[in-house]
């Protein structure tokens, strides 16, 4: 029989671990999106929940190579590892 200690152990590792992040809690580096990009209200800044995740994630790459000129995207890009873009874009496309 595993004792409760251990079970206990368990559940926080697994609660600790970034796929057991509910849905709809935003990754690390996603809030700094909706500054600009409004979920809910139509702005010049073009929404971005909702969008297709490859999309996202092409657009940001392409922001953190310096391939898609900018004055803000380009410098928040090189701020993120290529697995917290990922996260991202994957938080705002299931975003509707």
């Amino acid at each position: 029989m595993i004792g409760r200690a251990w079970l206990a152990s368990l559940a926080l590792l697994a609660a600790a671990h970034p796929s057991a992040r509910a849905a709809d809690e935003p990754p690390p580096g996603a809030a700094s999106c909706s500054g600009c990009h409004s979920a809910t209200v139509a702005t010049a800044i073009p929404r971005i929940a909702g969008r297709e995740e490859k999309e996202l994630l092409d657009r940001m790459e392409a922001f953190r190579s310096g391939q898609q000129p900018s004055t803000v995207m380009v410098r928040l890009m090189k701020g993120f590892t290529p697995s917290e873009m990922r996260a991202i874009a994957g938080y705002w496309a299931a975003q509707k």
